[in-house]
């Protein structure tokens, strides 16, 4: 049976979904999973893996590994390839994910198909489905005379299916260090307690229809009434109105949640090449010809200001909050 490595990243000591995403994909495959975390709490998911069927885990779990750092991460993914046997290495498309799989693969001889929506497996090869000329071309990409191959998936593209097998997985700590010239001293963290953008299921974003930045605020009612996470068009991100983490776009995170609210956002291509996949598109602008009602499953044209605060409170009303 191939052997199938997944780069699992995890938050607040539980997998991400982009993770629970990967291991239903392997198992729905019928792979042998080994899975790779790093943190000082990284063997406390053991239990979290054996429910996936995992049969081994890697744990890097110095101090050094809670936070990305590109050699240590790199050390430790080539020292798990090595010792699983993997012929199939996945992960999530996320920053520490674009940043990693390079890295690797030049090591492993590996190669790596990035941004990926699709993946499917046959035999001992995968074939990927990628985006090309901002989303408006899905190739499917398979691997030519590659030992090892490597994918990068984007976030909620794999369904999670309920588990069929449980194990007890074996656990093996890699003793690997961040190296003297490669040290992270400090990282600074958002103050938002929201889910990332790439991992949100709902997301309102806001573009310069807002106006200015303190309406922002009525964005963030309209989302915690319904669970989402505030995003934001590029336009208003170099106006300074809100930080480059809530950027989505071609420049700043490819998201592809179930529900994606644009409010004031008239659709620029870069803008639309980031958010696309979503499952449904709602468009609030008052402009009719705007270019984002051609990707929109529902649009309504009419004032930002007088929609969003009747949208706010019939959320509020009908989930009781």
């Amino acid at each position: 049976m191939s052997q199938v490595l997944i780069y699992c990243e995890h938050q607040n000591g539980k997998l991400k979904r982009s993770a629970t995403e990967l291991l239903s994909w392997a198992q729905g495959v019928n792979l042998s999973v080994s899975a790779l975390a790093f943190g000082a709490n990284s063997a406390s998911l053991t239990g979290e893996f054996g429910a996936w069927g995992v049969e081994n885990v890697f744990v890097a779990t110095d101090a050094a590994a809670d936070n990305y750092n590109p050699e240590l991460f790199t050390d430790a993914l080539v020292e798990a390839a090595q010792k699983s046997g993997a012929t199939l290495i996945l992960g999530s498309a996320s920053s520490s994910g674009r940043d990693l799989f390079p890295r690797a693969a030049a090591r492993l001889k590996a190669g790596v198909a990035s941004d990926c929506v699709g993946l499917e497996w046959s035999g001992t090869a995968a074939t990927v489905k990628k985006p090309y000329m901002a989303g408006k071309v899905l190739a499917k990409v398979g691997f030519q005379d590659s030992p090892v191959q490597m994918v990068l998936m984007r976030a909620n593209q794999l369904p999670v299916n309920a588990s069929t097998k449980t194990s007890s997985p074996a656990v093996t700590p890699l003793a690997v260090k961040a190296p003297l010239w490669a040290q992270i001293q400090d990282v600074v963290k958002g103050a938002s307690a929201k889910l990332d953008l790439t991992e949100a299921n709902i997301i309102v974003s806001g573009g310069r229809g807002l106006k200015e930045a303190g309406n922002f605020k009525m964005l963030e009612e309209l989302a915690d009434a319904i669970g989402a996470t505030v995003g934001a068009s590029r336009a208003v991100v170099d106006a300074g109105w809100v930080g480059h983490g809530m950027q989505v776009g071609q420049t700043g995170k490819t998201v592809a949640p179930t529900l994606y609210i644009a409010v004031g956002i008239s659709g620029a291509v870069q803008h639309l090449a980031g958010m696309s996949g979503s499952k449904v598109i709602v468009a609030i602008n008052n402009d009719p010809n705007a270019p984002i009602f051609q990707k929109a499953t529902y649009g309504l044209v009419g004032d930002l200001f007088e929609i969003v605060p009747k949208l706010t409170q019939e959320f509020k009303q009908l989930l009781h909050k």
